[in-house]
């Protein structure tokens, strides 16, 4: 186990981000001589909004706190390495650091498809939340992470939501359509009728456009706003599939190498930052739907019953496949459950 993970725990972190908040001039300057560039790739194209909400906002932070001795040079999607590649160019140190969604690396741990989201179990953001953290999804994915050298934490939770080119009435009407998505979400979507494929970040406006597809998700309505899928697809559909996570994905041996105090200043800030920008997507998530709604005339509407239900038997397949991955994913799935449980929710 390395000195990162074995010091590290998220009692520290708390209690860490608060006092790190205050010493940005002090770690600047004992720590002038120890000047930090980090290249990373992001699974984000640099027009979306979380490159730089998300990604941007840890760079300016990160080298204010730092006195300009930590600084991210930022990739957009593609740029080195696109999807699932990126997961191998940061375990290999090609760069130290990538953003990525959990649903590109289903495989690599067994509680990958819970630290993403089963689609249809939790209902907000506060509850998947819980569930990365105080019920120790994250842990579980990272205790299998860390020998394959690469150490993943929760970057937002983000409600996911499709946009569509055609209204749909039916189980029958949504089974005509082909839909971007990813992970879970695939299975979630093709189990209500839906024909989904996976396409990349970059490619999808065009893929809409050009009939390739006919919707997709990628976040919700902030995702389709920066995106510009409404400018092609004018149906915001509602209840959100699911409740996911995006990530920061990181080389561990380069983190080991940081001086102590930088390291501490960027692990405490990923944390921290969690929580503040999984509360601010909320918020700008309001507002971008306003925006579509009275800009753009999008039209929010809702999957009819037919699809809801089917939606719902798709939610208990995919959980129980989950949990049918190893004890870790059963462990994992039991502390969903109990959440749900706990919640009313079944």
């Amino acid at each position: 186990m390395s000195k990162t993970t074995d010091k590290l725990n998220r009692r520290n972190l708390l209690k860490a981000s608060i006092a790190a908040a205050t010493m940005p001039a002090i770690v600047g300057s004992a720590r002038a001589q120890d000047k930090v560039t980090w290249k990373v790739q992001s699974h984000w194209p640099k027009a979306s909004g979380s490159f730089n909400d998300s990604l941007g906002v840890l760079a300016k932070e990160l080298d204010t706190r730092t006195g300009g001795s930590f600084k991210l040079e930022m990739y957009g999607a593609g740029e080195i390495a696109k999807d699932r590649e990126i997961f191998n160019v940061v375990r290999r140190g090609i760069v130290p650091m990538g953003t990525i969604s959990p649903a590109y690396i289903l495989g690599e741990a067994q509680a990958m498809g819970l630290f993403y989201g089963v689609p249809g179990t939790l209902r907000e953001s506060w509850e998947m939340m819980h569930l990365t953290k105080n019920f120790g999804i994250e842990k579980m994915v990272n205790d299998e992470l860390r020998p394959k050298g690469v150490l993943m934490m929760a970057e937002k939770c983000y409600p996911t939501e499709v946009v569509l080119k055609k209204k749909v009435g039916s189980v029958a009407d949504l089974g005509t359509l082909k839909v971007r998505s990813a992970g879970t979400m695939m299975e979630y979507l093709a189990a209500a009728g839906a024909s989904p494929q996976q396409i990349a970040g970059p490619e999808i406006y065009q893929a809409i456009s050009t009939g390739v597809v006919d919707g997709a998700h990628w976040g919700a309505a902030i995702g389709a706003l920066s995106m510009k899928f409404w400018e092609v697809a004018k149906y915001h559909m509602k209840p959100a599939l699911g409740f996911n996570n995006d990530a920061y994905i990181v080389n561990i041996a380069a983190l080991d190498k940081l001086p102590a105090d930088l390291r501490l200043q960027f692990v405490s800030l990923v944390e921290e930052r969690y929580f503040l920008r999984s509360v601010e997507y909320l918020h700008k998530e309001a507002i971008a739907l306003t925006s579509g709604k009275t800009k753009m005339d999008v039209e929010v509407k809702i999957f009819p019953d037919d699809v809801q239900k089917k939606f719902a038997e798709a939610s208990k397949t995919i959980l129980n496949k989950e949990m049918a991955k190893g004890d870790t994913a059963k462990k994992g799935g039991e502390a969903l459950t109990k959440l749900m449980s706990d919640l009313g929710y079944v």
